[in-house]
């Protein structure tokens, strides 16, 4: 009785076994419905990523005070690129940002430098040659300005830190007037682009550095 039982037993696993197996794969009921709905919530989290896009790393005060500068994306970037922005205070974070844009006056300052020694043996204009020197030495000023304005914030001196950055936005402008006046229309884009992207830099730092102002 007992072989009998364990024989009705088997058979009937396999018979449902067996029935079981075109419906799963005729329909979606039964088990593979919930390995379906279990597939598709392991897809639901990829949609909670879209901020990330913006600032991927940035703490959430890097965006909140990003949300007070005039350029929210450019300010995100740029303190997120540094990875002591996700522990640091708005003090931090404004020293970040005059870091980001001195290092991109240091940069047009050796770009332009090493534009004028390339130069130095071709036959070009002479008073170009001498206005990109000059071009670079500003660059080179906006630099120590903003070196000088960091120096400031770490003294908790914001006003003089406001006046350095503003001065730093300043240098490249004299770069402008000076190919205006004696090269007009020879203003390279390169170097407008190169002001444009030091002035928004310096816009970004000066608004959290009226953050800073404003609680203390």
């Amino acid at each position: 009785m007992a072989p009998t039982m364990a024989i009705t037993t088997a058979t009937l696993v396999l018979l449902v076994a067996s029935l079981l197996a075109p419906s799963a794969l005729g329909s979606r009921s039964g088990p593979t419905s919930h390995h379906g709905h279990g597939g598709h919530a392991k897809h639901s989290p990829p949609p909670s990523p879209p901020p990330a896009p913006a600032a991927p790393m940035a703490a959430a005060l890097v965006r909140t005070t990003c949300n007070s500068t005039a350029y929210y994306d450019l300010c995100v970037a740029a303190l997120a690129a540094d990875p002591s922005s996700t522990t640091a205070d708005v003090r931090g974070l404004s020293a970040i940002a005059v870091s980001a844009a001195a290092s991109n006056a240091s940069a047009s300052a050796a770009a332009l430098g090493a534009n004028v020694t390339a130069q130095g043996g071709a036959a070009v204009d002479g008073t170009v040659q001498a206005l990109l020197r000059t071009c670079s030495a500003k660059y080179g000023e906006a630099r120590d300005a903003l070196a000088a304005a960091r120096g400031s914030i770490a003294q908790q001196d914001y006003d003089y830190a406001a006046v350095y950055v503003g001065a730093a936005a300043e240098y490249p402008q004299v770069c402008k007037a000076l190919f205006r006046r004696q090269r007009p229309g020879a203003y390279p884009a390169d170097l407008a682009a190169r002001e444009e992207a030091l002035k928004q830099l310096c816009s970004v730092s000066l608004d959290i550095i009226s953050l800073l102002s404003a609680t203390s």
